[in-house]
């Protein structure tokens, strides 16, 4: 399949707002110009940035209050296998499960902020078993393009319609609304 015939859209996790902006407009080119889409996720997109043939991968990045949007990821020679749910998580707390999937193995980690991790009180343990971290750039169209190229191959295609985005967390309104009662007093 040619690049020009597909779209290719981040499902999130991220911003409410951004999230949801790229996948409107995604889904209204498609009804437009009858294209197909490949919805990605950024998490994913960032694991695959990292180079390592084999072992695991954990890509993350700030989620605000204090949490981290991550991913674990089983890497083996080029294909990665997402080990469990994309979460919102304590940056110390993913981590530490980070460190009991790995086991005796070194982490490979991608991240948008990589201090999150390198200055959390669990590091220099992990760094000293050979855990690498990678700053995955804020740039991740061009990877997000390539995965959504190599789904679009396997048939891998999202129904736009149903396209929907990945929060991970629900929004800021719905946590602090307060809804009718609260006026009511």
């Amino acid at each position: 399949m040619a690049v020009a015939d597909l779209f290719a859209v981040a499902t999130g996790p991220g911003s409410f707002t951004g999230v949801r902006v790229g996948l409107t407009a995604v889904k209204a080119w498609c009804e437009v110009y009858g294209k197909p889409v490949v919805g990605v996720s950024r998490l994913e997109a960032m694991a695959r940035l990292v180079t390592a043939e084999a072992g695991m991968v954990a890509a993350s990045y700030d989620a605000q209050r204090g949490q981290l949007f991550g991913a674990i990821y089983r890497s083996s020679y080029g294909r990665l296998a997402r080990i469990g749910d994309e979460m919102v998580i304590a940056p110390e707390a993913f981590l530490d499960l980070a460190a009991r999937e790995a086991g005796d193995g070194a982490i490979h980690w991608a991240c948008l902020d990589p201090e999150l991790v390198t200055g959390l009180k669990g590091w220099p343990a992990r760094s000293s078993r050979g855990d690498v971290m990678t700053e995955a750039t804020s740039e991740l169209a061009a990877k997000i393009g390539l995965i959504a190229e190599e789904k679009a191959g396997r048939g891998e295609f999202s129904d736009p319609l149903e396209l929907d985005a990945n929060y991970v967390r629900r929004s800021d309104a719905e946590i602090f609304w307060k809804g009718p009662s609260a006026h009511a007093r």
